[in-house]
């Protein structure tokens, strides 16, 4: 079906099985301490190879000895030859399963010094995110070190069997900080005008070549936009003649990628839509010609082939979907589309890489678990009959789990659909959509895999008596709980029932409060502004979003500003009169306009059947939020792990 996507390409002497290049995926800290790769590690980038992708890169490895390059807690190394026998078990997985194999050479530089503490760049510009280390000015005798500690790397990733190494001057790592007016002020041959600036990646290009020959592979990862321009970063022009400049200096593959980790704007996440950087990739084009590598947010194999076949792009760079689901392009090859499980776009795997933890995905549980036979979906030793109560995303991903492992699963959700809170959390301004992507996934899912489904029940001990399970699960969620509907003329209604219910939106009124900063009440709040309502949003705490991951609290708080929500914090609805509230707050009481109140927390755990359960079934447990409410990661997570054991 999508035959440009699966037709061969040459790339210097390799012909390459199909168009989709799998990236290094950042780090994922399933390695050693000492830079050495572990039995996790290998694990893991066996499911990578096995994904069916014609280049495989692995993720990129520090190549100096005195660590400045090393960027995170257990990011590989490259800087001895003693790295060389592990990196040659990852290269034997990779050409096992018939991929063209890169290992990318990662020295972090702004982003590094991991263990030294001092982090080397071009110039002495101060960080501007606090969890990374001070900045030293490089010496040129550290430049040409460093340069060299490139090609020595490189000769170890080909004498470990790898067929290129790819070099990272992207995202704010040590190449494009030479390459960026924002951090290269230097005023000798490595700094001032574009050219000089591109003198470093151009010698590190030439020294690469000259250790591994013209008949291996070099791949370059470079910005095609920075999201720096309120720093004075590059241009979207500059970013374009950096391209050029290395084709010049030799590369075989340039892959575009967007953003620092610093950028004020958000790249990757599912705000944005899945086409939006493609631009870059189709101008690059039109200026070069060495085969151009692309992926940034653009996640549909279906988009990629229709790139490739416009001539746009030459090879899909894939990353996050596959995280999301390894078996993508199977999937996507067989026209099995509806079975693919969605990457949700909120960066849980980038969020616990920041904070120096093995990353994670949120809808893919057995990521950096592959070692670890608890986690693997066996066939059951004894058939058992499985009830499941709640139809969130725990409910779901254990009903589907225990099927596939042939248990005779009963699945029961009280609303008249299935998704739990992905229903009010679709409702998201910013590609709440995907929420709904997941819940189709899980239909497909209960039905390909034999799960009997009842929507419209509200579970009863006598429905569970009448069932006879040997197995009762509870995933009954969480909600928020009101008091009164009304307050003299003022409606009241929470987060979630607002969110399902469009009528509710319809007739709220102008002005709107909604109580509480945490997750629910922010997508809450938005949605109404998004409408046109005047929204005050009136928080306990000190601070808003103290619920949402890193990676998308930031973004909360830039729509909050965006679409002129006020904010209180510090402070606390103290009385409702005819449409207005009197607020309490620690500079006194200031009185806001409400037609309605819309309650944004705090979550309540539904588990009030728990109790009837006892001599109901042989085995019984809870799940999800229905133990604590928390976010969709710990509900999915949960809902495999149960149903793995089971």
């Amino acid at each position: 079906m999508l035959k440009h996507l699966f037709e061969p390409i040459k790339i210097g002497k390799f012909k390459i099985k199909n168009r989709v290049k799998y990236a290094a995926c950042s780090v994922s800290n399933f390695n050693n301490p000492d830079g050495t790769v572990s039995e996790r590690e290998l694990a893991r980038m066996r499911v990578v190879a096995k994904t069916g992708c014609g280049i495989i890169t692995n993720q990129g490895a520090y190549p100096d000895k005195e660590g400045y390059g090393k960027g995170y807690a257990r990011q590989l190394a490259i800087y001895d030859d003693k790295f060389i026998p592990g990196l040659r078990k990852i290269a034997e997985i990779i050409h096992n399963e018939g991929a063209v194999a890169i290992q990318q050479i990662l020295h972090a530089g702004r982003y590094g010094g991991y263990d030294t503490g001092i982090a080397l760049q071009p110039s002495p510009v101060p960080q501007k995110l606090r969890h990374y280390r001070p900045v030293r000015e490089m010496t040129k005798e550290e430049i040409k070190k460093v340069i060299n500690d490139h090609a020595e790397a490189a000769r170890r990733a080909i004498e470990a069997g790898f067929d290129g190494v790819e070099i990272t001057a992207f995202m704010g790592y040590l190449l494009a900080n030479f390459l960026s007016p924002f951090t290269n002020k230097r005023t000798d041959e490595y700094g001032g005008d574009l050219e000089k600036r591109c003198r470093f990646m151009v010698e590190t290009i030439e020294a690469i070549r000259g250790k591994i020959g013209d008949d291996k592979l070099i791949s370059i990862r470079l910005n095609g936009a920075e999201l720096l321009d309120e720093v004075g970063g590059s241009t979207e022009e500059e970013c374009l003649e950096y391209m050029k400049i290395a084709e010049e200096a030799g590369v075989d593959i340039i892959s575009i990628v967007v953003g620092w980790h610093e950028s004020s704007k958000g790249a990757l996440g599912r705000d944005l839509p899945t086409t939006q950087w493609l631009y870059l990739a189709e101008r690059a084009k039109k200026h070069l010609k060495v085969p151009i590598a692309f992926g940034p947010r653009f996640g549909d194999p279906r988009l990629a082939d229709k790139a490739i076949a416009d001539g746009i792009i030459d090879l899909w760079e894939i990353c996050r979907p596959a995280l999301a689901d390894p078996e993508i392009l199977h999937k996507a090859k067989e026209g099995r589309f509806d079975e693919i499980k969605p990457c949700l776009g909120g960066l849980m795997c980038l969020s616990t890489m920041f904070h120096d933890l093995p990353y994670i995905c949120t809808v893919n549980p057995r990521i950096g678990h592959e070692i670890e036979p608890e986690y693997e979906i066996k066939p059951a030793v004894r058939r058992k009959k499985v009830v499941i109560v709640g139809g969130g995303p725990a409910g779901l991903e254990c009903a589907i789990t225990a099927a596939k492992r042939g248990h005779e699963v009963i699945l029961y959700e009280k609303e008249d659909r299935l998704g739990g809170q992905l229903i009010p959390a679709s409702k998201e301004i910013g590609g709440g959509y995907v929420f709904l992507d997941l819940i189709r996934y899980y239909e497909v899912q209960l039905k390909k895999h034999g799960v009997k489904v009842y929507t419209g029940v509200e579970v009863t001990p006598e429905i569970i008596m009448k069932e006879k399970p040997d197995v009762l699960v509870l995933a009954t969620g969480a909600t928020i709980t009101k008091d009164y509907d009304e307050v003299n003329g003022v409606k009241v209604y929470t987060a979630i029932e607002l969110l399902k219910d469009e009528k509710i939106v319809e007739e709220i009124g102008d002005n709107v409060v909604v109580v509480s900063g945490e997750r629910a009440g922010l997508v809450a709040a938005e949605y109404l502004a998004k409408k046109g309502k005047k929204v005050t949003i009136v928080e306990e705490s000190k601070k808003i979003a103290k619920d949402v991951i890193p990676t998308f609290k930031w973004r909360h708080k830039l729509w909050v500003r965006e679409l002129g929500i006020n904010v209180i914090t510090e402070g606390k609805i103290k009385e409702i009169r005819e449409n207005k509230c009197i607020v309490k707050t620690k500079n006194g009481d200031v009185e806001v306009p409400a037609d309605a109140i819309v309650l944004g927390g705090p979550r309540k755990p539904i588990n009030g059947l728990w109790s009837s359960i006892e001599f109901l079934a042989d085995e019984k447990y809870i799940i999800g939020d229905a133990v604590l409410p928390r976010s969709i990661a710990y509900a999915i997570h949960e809902g495999y792990k149960l149903g793995a054991r089971i």
